[in-house]
C-alpha cells in the first residue's frame, strides 16, 4: 500500500530561514527517486537544487514558482510505495495508509534522510515527533489553522489529501507548543509562541514587539519575519488620512484613486534573495563596524610590464587580479592585523592563520563575493586558475553558500567599471578591503623627468578597532611598492 509522506523545506545551513522556489523540477505524476533533485531555491546566499529524501510518486506540490517559502513549509507530498500503478491502482487513488502510520522517513526504508545533494545515502533521518495536545471544543481553531494551510498546485493530489486522517482539534498557537514548551520564552510571554526563527524573535524583542499580538502568515499560522516587519512599519508609520473619493472611470465604473492602495507611487522591489542578502550584510557592517579609508596612487607600469613577460613565456596565462591577490597576500604575512574578525562578546580580536581571499564579482544576480580557499599558499598561476573558475561559476548561478562563506579578507576591482577610486563599505565580519581602480595613462614623475606611466589608485577601507592608522598606512605603502616594483615580491616567494 502506498503511504503519502509530506517533504518540508530543508535547513539549508549558515543561518538562513526562508528560500524562494525558482523552478520546480518535477510536476504532479511524476516518479522521483531518492535524492533526486525536484526544486531549484534560491536562497539569501546562492542558487540550491533540494533533493527528495522519498522515492515514489509527487502527488503534490506547494507554492508556485516565485513564492517565498520559510524553512519547515510543505514543499510537496510523495505517495512511497507507488509507481505508475499500485495493486492494480492508479496512482492518483492510492489506497489509504494504515491508520496510525507514521508519515515519517523513519518508518519507511524508501527515504535516505538527506536533504542536499552530495551527501550520500547512508543512514534514515533522525525520528522527531510532535506532540499536539488535542483539546475539546477547539475545532474552530482547527479549522481556521487549515484555511491558511498552502493549497497544492495540482488537482491529482485530492485523492490523497482525502485518504490522509485529519488532525485533532487544537487550540489556538498549539501547534508550536514544541518549539518552548509551554514555558517562559525570551520576549517575556508565558507559554508557546508560533515563532521558529530566532532572528525574528530577536527582531521583535529589539523592536519591542510582543509576538503574542502578532498573526502569522506562514504555515499553521507561523510568525515570519516578514509579519515583524509589516508591524514594525505599522508602530511608525503616522495615521492614515482621510480616503480620497474615487473618480468615475468613462466606463460609469468606480476607479481607486492614485496611491491609495499601495499609500506610495512607484515600483516596489522586494528586498529578498541575493539583493536583500547584500542589503542586511551591508547595513550591518556599517551599524558595527568604524571603518576607516586610506588610499595612494601607485605607477603600475612595472607590473603591467611583468605580467606581460610571464605570459608571453608560455604556459596558462596569467590575471592582473592573481598578481594583485598575491601582492595582498604577502601584505597580509606582514600585517596580519588586517587578516582578522572582532569578537565583541569576548572582546577580542581574532588573527586568523589562513587567508581566504574575497573577491567582488558582478553577475546577473547581483553583486557576489566568492571565495578563494587557502590563497595565502596558492602560486599566481593556481589563483588564475580558482578566480577564473569561481567567475564563471558566479555567471552561471551555480555558486553554492560553502563558495561565498568564510572569507577572511576582500579584493575588490571597481576599476572593471572605469572608476578610479572608491570607499568600499567592508564585508563583514572581515575587518579590511582593498580597492583597485582602472589603471590608465597618467602624467608620473619617473626617474625625475615627467612621463607618461599607467597609474592606479588603490584604497585600503579597514576596522580601525584591530588596529591604528600606522599598521594600515604600512599595509597599503606595501602593497604600492610592489605594484611599482614587482621584483620586492621576490623576498617572501
Amino acid at each position: 500500500m502506498a503511504q503519502v509522506l509530506e517533504f518540508k523545506l530543508p535547513d539549508l545551513g549558515e543561518g538562513l530561514t526562508e528560500a524562494e522556489i525558482v523552478r520546480w523540477l518535477v510536476d504532479v505524476g511524476d516518479v522521483v527517486a531518492i535524492d533526486q533533485p525536484v526544486v531549484e531555491v534560491e536562497t539569501a546566499k546562492a542558487m540550491v537544487e533540494v533533493p527528495c529524501p522519498y522515492g515514489g510518486v509527487v502527488t503534490a506540490r506547494y507554492g508556485e514558482e516565485g513564492t517565498e517559502l520559510p524553512v519547515g513549509a510543505p514543499l510537496l507530498t510523495v505517495a512511497v510505495g507507488a509507481s505508475s500503478t499500485v495493486d492494480g491502482t492508479e496512482a492518483g487513488s492510492a489506497p489509504q495508509p494504515a491508520a496510525g502510520k507514521a508519515s515519517s522517513a523513519e518508518t519507511s526504508g524508501e527515504a535516505s534522510g538527506n536533504v542536499l545533494v552530495g551527501y550520500g545515502t547512508g543512514a534514515p533521518a533522525a525520528r522527531r515527533r510532535r506532540i499536539r495536545p488535542a483539546v475539546p471544543g477547539a475545532a474552530a481553531a482547527a479549522t481556521a489553522s487549515a484555511e491558511r494551510a498552502p493549497a497544492p498546485s495540482a488537482p491529482a493530489a485530492s485523492a490523497y489529501a482525502e485518504s490522509v486522517p485529519a488532525p485533532a482539534a487544537r487550540p489556538a498557537g498549539a501547534d508550536h507548543a514544541g518549539l518552548n514548551g509551554g514555558a517562559a520564552d525570551r520576549d517575556g510571554a508565558i507559554g508557546p509562541v508560533p515563532v521558529i526563527s530566532p532572528l525574528v524573535r530577536r527582531l521583535a524583542r529589539d523592536n519591542g514587539l510582543d509576538l503574542r499580538q502578532l498573526t502569522g502568515s506562514g504555515p499553521d499560522g507561523l510568525i515570519l519575519r516578514a509579519d515583524v516587519e509589516r508591524a514594525m512599519a505599522a508602530a511608525e508609520a503616522p495615521p492614515a488620512p482621510a480616503p480620497i473619493a474615487a473618480a468615475p472611470t468613462s466606463h460609469g465604473a468606480t476607479a481607486p484613486a492614485p496611491g491609495a492602495q499601495t499609500g506610495t507611487r512607484g515600483e516596489r522591489i522586494p528586498l529578498r534573495g541575493v539583493r536583500g542578502a547584500v542589503a542586511d550584510k551591508l547595513s550591518r557592517s556599517r551599524r558595527e563596524i568604524p571603518e576607516a579609508t586610506c588610499w595612494v596612487d601607485a605607477d603600475a607600469t612595472e607590473l603591467m610590464a611583468a605580467r606581460a613577460a610571464m605570459n608571453a613565456a608560455g604556459g596558462p596565462k596569467i590575471s592582473l587580479i592573481a598578481l594583485l591577490a598575491r601582492i595582498c597576500t604577502a601584505a597580509l604575512a606582514r600585517h596580519p592585523e588586517l587578516n582578522s574578525t572582532v569578537d565583541m562578546e569576548a572582546r577580542e580580536i581574532v588573527r586568523l592563520p589562513e587567508v581566504h581571499l574575497g573577491f567582488a564579482a558582478q553577475t546577473e544576480r547581483g553583486l557576489v563575493v566568492p571565495v578563494v580557499r587557502d590563497a595565502q599558499s596558492r602560486s599566481a598561476e593556481s589563483l588564475s586558475a580558482e578566480f577564473a573558475r569561481l567567475t564563471e561559476v558566479a555567471r552561471q548561478g551555480a555558486l553554492t553558500p560553502a563558495d561565498l562563506t568564510g572569507g577572511t579578507f576582500t579584493l575588490n576591482n571597481y576599476g572593471v567599471f572605469g572608476v578610479d577610486g572608491s570607499t568600499p563599505i567592508i564585508n563583514h565580519p572581515e575587518a579590511a578591503m582593498l580597492g583597485v581602480g582602472r589603471i590608465v595613462p597618467k602624467p608620473w614623475v619617473h626617474e625625475g623627468e615627467l612621463a607618461v606611466r599607467q597609474v592606479v589608485q588603490l584604497s585600503l577601507t579597514f576596522d580601525h578597532r584591530v588596529c591604528d592608522g600606522g599598521t594600515a598606512g604600512g599595509f597599503l605603502r606595501y602593497v604600492a611598492d610592489c605594484v611599482e616594483h614587482p621584483s620586492v615580491l621576490l623576498r617572501t616567494l
